[in-house]
């Protein structure tokens, strides 16, 4: 598996995995993650992939910026994608970063062949109550004075409180979580909620004509599992379920998520049904 790492692009930085003549596969991250989240699916990927990860904006190895909607990022990764001359691309989202993948899809329909949304929550409404950890960390009134605190403890303890069970984190990625500010962080989360309170992601999905993957853990608890079904309303979107997986497939069923995402092309989805990670 070839890799390099061309460095800033656009205010974002950015890896390649495998051949460069192969179909590109943008994978981007959710809210204070970085490109290192997506690490257990890369060699499966990148056997088939032209794989790109991006940092997004005051994340990872990315500078802070000082705008972080929604849209505004997307015409980053589009500017990017412009730069390396590469369409169309499958874009894939990890929970926030599913709303970026679709702003994209909006953005540049000419770019994007496929989307692919894993642990995307549709709705604000779909949001659950989220664990304590997480409420101390990401929230006022504690996150401000615990964020400069936080110990790699504590970051382990959050992204378990996400999955189903615990899991292997990926080298690289507790630093990165630790060099995203707050400041970034609520900025952007705040961004995040205005997309999805001007219009739910289905819907922004339904208005155009790409396929769409939707991948959820069935036992999601950061969004209400049973939501992945309002999905149905775009057409011919394919919406699977992992059972006995959290919020993050890519770390706990780094098998099944891969074998799903190279099953999606600009022709559709064409993969048997995800089974049990083996």
């Amino acid at each position: 598996m070839s890799q390099y790492d061309t460095g800033l692009s656009h205010g974002m930085h950015l890896v390649h995995d495998g051949p460069p003549q192969a179909p590109p596969m943008v994978l981007i991250h959710g809210s204070g993650a970085s490109g290192a989240f997506w690490a257990p699916l890369v060699p499966a990927l990148a056997e088939h992939r032209h794989v790109l990860r991006v940092d997004l904006p005051g994340c990872g190895k990315s500078p802070p910026v000082d705008r972080y909607d929604v849209p505004r990022q997307a015409g980053r990764v589009a500017a990017l994608l412009d730069e390396l001359g590469l369409r169309p691309v499958t874009v894939v989202g990890h929970s926030s970063g599913g709303y970026v993948a679709t702003a994209l899809a909006e953005l540049r329909p000419d770019l994007v062949g496929a989307v692919a949304l894993v642990s995307t929550g549709p709705g604000l409404d779909a949001f659950l109550p989220q664990p304590l950890i997480l409420r101390l960390l990401l929230a006022p009134p504690f996150g401000p004075l615990l964020w400069p605190r936080r110990t790699d403890a504590m970051l382990r303890k959050g992204i378990d409180a996400t999955a189903a069970g615990p899991v292997n984190v990926p080298a690289g990625l507790i630093e990165d979580l630790r060099g995203t500010s707050y400041r970034s962080f609520r900025t952007a989360a705040r961004g995040n909620t205005a997309y999805l309170a001007e219009r739910g992601v289905p819907e922004r999905l339904a208005a155009l004509t790409v396929p769409v993957l939707v991948l959820f853990g069935a036992d999601d608890p950061r969004w209400e599992p049973s939501s992945a079904h309002r999905y149905e309303a775009v057409p011919d979107a394919r919406i699977e379920m992992l059972p006995g997986v959290g919020h993050l497939p890519p770390l706990e069923a780094p098998g099944a998520t891969a074998e799903l995402l190279l099953g999606l092309t600009a022709q559709g989805v064409d993969v048997p049904a995800a089974g049990p990670e083996t």
